[in-house]
């Protein structure tokens, strides 16, 4: 089930809100019917891997009251193995035949047998939920948060339904007060709540699924055959429809929590108005780069043991994300990119882009974010030297892909929202609107409207899943 699915956004979402108000005031049978809509909404989509996930809740709240009032050898002994049984269920659900695969590739020449490829689907936000878990068992064993009161308490942070599939990414001592003493829910969480949710749905709906119909067809396309165009505008629409995509869950899932009176933390900050990739990244799924700093980068030792093995850490947590985010050897080549340019960065490229002025400095950042996207777009390495030809035009070029009027519409929509806050104008109308009541209305007003409009545009033709679900 999807949040932008018309069942969900004109039926289920309105029904379930209405039960949880009419017990605004019974914290207990709040957390009692979020936990029960909460794996009933994930069994909808994954109805076989919510026992393994409740189970692993079990196992993790197990160890996490076993590590109060133990020895300091026992205590690394726990979260050693939650951390390695949670990391067991990403390896075997996400990369075991990736692993088989090339495993067989690697040893064809000396073996007969060939190890069985175990076909299994990806559960749906496998890879969120098994990276909160593990900040838990980690964030107890380092006494930043106390064991969940209860395991009712820690259920309800492991399948609160908004946040499940593709993140925020929350840490248990961000929301710890939120679900041990769930708020009562106000008019100002409801319409701030709903607005939030209303215009992620018109920025998935109108922008991001429109502009991948085009992105679709290009990266489907031989890209021998591309014109350097086509291949440019491809890979354009797919930056874009990337960022609105994942940008609109995010909204959506903290729209969603706000009308069940939670906060949840900020996933994007303007990413396309960075003037460095390590500006990008401290703007673009936040939650993400910020678990990786957290419970990866510094515990490696950060930036404390000098430049070579600052670098080398930096390289480590960014081939990390890339393999977080997939089984294919593209992800890899996409963590090492970025992690070359990254150190690039510390070594002399944030001097010479702070030199060079905001426009340059925004230009070369988007530049190399965007080639960084045909890595992480293509399927093969085969497939990213093809295209990366075609976009210097150096391809066949005998292919004509259809141009949908709506396509330009979109890109020049998505460039306009997306570039916007690089320019001196944006703090100047941040203040306008944050200062006149009249204009805040008008724009909830708009974003209703877009919010309409999208509901009916999702009734009349299919609607896509959300990038980041595959991840």
């Amino acid at each position: 089930m999807l949040f932008h699915e018309p069942f969900f956004a004109l039926f289920i979402a309105p029904a379930f809100l209405a039960i949880f108000l009419a017990l605004n005031d019974r914290g207990n049978a709040k957390k009692i019917l979020l936990i029960a809509a909460s794996i009933a909404f994930y069994t909808w989509g994954e109805p076989l891997f919510v026992p393994v996930v409740l189970l692993s809740t079990a196992f993790d709240y197990f160890l996490s009251r076993r590590m109060e009032n133990t020895t300091p050898a026992a205590r690394k002994f726990l979260v050693t193995l939650g951390v390695v049984s949670n990391l067991g269920i990403l390896v075997f659900y996400k990369y075991a035949d990736f692993i088989a695969a090339n495993l067989n590739l690697a040893l064809k020449p000396l073996a007969g047998a060939e190890i069985p490829l175990l076909q299994i689907a990806l559960p749906i936000g496998v890879s969120f939920v098994v990276f909160e878990k593990i900040s838990y068992l980690v964030d107890t064993y380092r006494g930043t948060s106390k064991p969940a009161a209860t395991f009712k308490d820690y259920t309800l942070f492991v399948f609160l339904f908004p946040k499940l599939l593709a993140g925020p990414i929350l840490k248990y001592h961000e929301m710890e007060r939120q679900i041990a003493e769930p708020g009562k829910v106000g008019a100002q969480d409801l319409i701030e709540g709903f607005l939030r949710f209303a215009r992620g749905m018109a920025k998935k709906i109108l922008l991001a699924d429109q502009l991948g119909i085009f992105a679709d067809r290009v990266f489907a396309a031989d890209a021998s055959t591309l014109s350097a165009g086509d291949a440019v505008l491809g890979l354009i629409c797919f930056s874009l429809q990337i960022y609105f995509d994942f940008s609109a869950y995010s909204d959506m899932a903290i729209g969603l929590a706000r009308m069940l009176g939670f906060q949840l933390r900020e996933n994007f900050r303007m990413p396309y108005a960075a003037r460095s990739l390590t500006e990008f990244w401290r703007r673009w799924h936040i939650s993400l780069t910020t678990w990786i700093r957290d419970y990866l980068y510094v515990p490696l030792g950060g930036s404390r043991s000098g430049e070579f093995r600052t670098y080398a850490n930096l390289w480590i947590c960014f081939l990390a994300s890339g393999i977080w985010h997939g089984a294919s050897w593209n992800f890899v080549l996409w963590g090492v990119y970025n992690g070359l340019f990254l150190t690039l960065d510390r070594i002399f490229l944030l001097r010479w882009l702070e030199r060079a002025g905001g426009f340059v400095s925004v230009v070369v950042t988007l530049v190399i974010v965007t080639f960084g996207w045909a890595i992480f777009r293509t399927t093969s390495v085969e497939q990213l030297s093809a295209f990366t030809a075609a976009i210097f035009g150096q391809s066949a070029n005998i292919l004509d892909i259809e141009h949908h009027p709506e396509v330009p519409l979109a890109v020049t929509i998505g460039l306009f929202l997306s570039l916007l806050p690089a320019t001196p104008l944006y703090p100047k109308l941040e203040r306008w609107y944050a200062t006149s009541a009249g204009l805040r209305m008008a724009g909830a007003v708009v974003i209703v409207l877009l919010w309409v409009w999208a509901c009916g545009q999702a009734l009349s033709i299919p609607f896509k899943p959300f990038i980041y679900f595959r991840f």
